[in-house]
């Protein structure tokens, strides 16, 4: 068999899905749904390689699942296309969209059955209902509803991108530079999710896992004798501060570690470099909500959060409720879901000596529940 090469197209923000979620995080048992896509058709065997394209927000979360090539992708889905085609080195390529889920290997095998007879294979579907076009009513047999994956000559695609027009699939591109397409009848079953109602129309997923994901995290900060104090969010009244690269809010600190730990998604010092000065003096409540929203796209969900809060000084018992309701809110959560205890180290150590706060916080998560939407 020739050379064949596979990109499947994951870079897209799903603003059209409705949901907070990407599509391409929605769960199928454990695994996302852009993993569980790509694992079908590598278990077919047909290809050399296999590239993702990702948005920048995703790619390297995405490479702490699986070993494929992951491409950068663009604003568009030519554009991350395009980038996925500079890795290409082979005959042929076959593109597909993870929204694209159920693709049987019946199917698959019968396109690649047709490699060789044409610059671009592509998959249709007939119109079964009466078809009306700014108000005419049009022969229904002259249309054709157009599916991926298609499969194309590489040299023939590359070129045909070359063009300033953007195209919404291959064979478009490809027959406006002058290649040629040849129609194979495509499957119903194959059906793209764009929106969330289309998610009863694949079914081959299973629903997400109920596995409960937990994490932990611990920060210290060290007084300052000048600044102000937060915690938790809440604003302490303090004669000194904490010496750090943010607000030091140092129980956000914590909670920021265990939310990611839980996910999976590495530390605070990853995502919110030190070394950055865009977070020099930033509130750390921002942060958190920084945090939470990329928890949400990823498909996860919290369930509670429990912080341990070690200080001689100050004193924080006025300050647990304000604490619980400010993270509550921006976690989405009930506030009886955040938990704010306070301890002390019984004079041992530099939080005894009364020179910090220390905090170990534990938070879990699900996956979002797509069937339940």
């Amino acid at each position: 068999m020739s050379s064949l090469t596979l990109i499947l197209l994951a870079a897209g923000s799903s603003t059209r899905f409705g949901l907070d979620v990407k599509k391409q995080w929605l769960r199928v048992g454990d695994q996302p749904l852009w993993q569980f896509v790509a694992e079908k058709f590598e278990k077919t065997k047909h290809f050399d390689k296999i590239i993702i394209t990702s948005s920048s927000d995703d790619i390297e979360f995405m490479k702490n699942y699986a070993d494929f090539t992951f491409i950068e992708g663009g604003s568009t889905r030519q554009e991350s296309l395009k980038n996925s085609l500079c890795e290409v080195d082979t005959e042929f390529v076959l593109v597909s969209d993870i929204a694209r889920s159920c693709i049987s290997e019946e199917f698959l095998n019968e396109i690649i059955s047709h490699i060789g007879k044409s610059d671009c294979i592509v998959p249709y579907l007939k119109v079964n209902d009466t078809i009306v076009y700014d108000d005419v009513t049009i022969d229904r047999d002259k249309v054709k509803m157009i599916q991926t994956p298609q499969l194309s000559r590489t040299a023939a695609l590359k070129s045909a991108l070359l063009q300033k027009e953007e195209f919404t699939d291959e064979s478009s591109a490809i027959v406006a530079n002058g290649g040629k397409r040849e129609f194979i009848l495509g499957e119903s079953s194959a059906h793209k999710i764009t929106r969330i109602d289309d998610l009863k129309e694949v079914p081959c997923l299973i629903p997400p896992s109920n596995d409960t994901l937990s994490g932990t995290g611990f920060d210290v900060h060290a007084f300052d004798d000048k600044g102000e104090m937060y915690l938790g969010g809440v604003k302490i009244e303090s004669a000194y501060g904490f010496k750090a690269h943010s607000d030091g809010d140092v129980a956000i600190h914590a909670l920021i570690d265990a939310l990611l730990g839980a996910a999976g998604m590495g530390d605070i010092g990853m995502m919110f470099p030190d070394s950055n000065d865009m977070y020099k003096g930033i509130d750390s409540k921002e942060l958190l909500k920084r945090v939470v929203t990329k928890l949400r796209h990823f498909g996860f969900v919290i369930v509670n959060v429990d912080l341990t809060i070690a200080a001689e000084k100050p004193r924080i018992g006025n300050y647990k409720l304000p604490m619980r309701k400010t993270l509550s809110a921006i976690l989405n959560i009930e506030s009886q879901r955040v938990n704010i205890k306070a301890t002390t180290t019984e004079k041992l150590g530099f939080i005894g000596r009364g020179e910090g706060v220390g905090v170990i916080a534990n938070a879990n998560l699900k996956y979002f529940d797509w069937m339940r939407s």
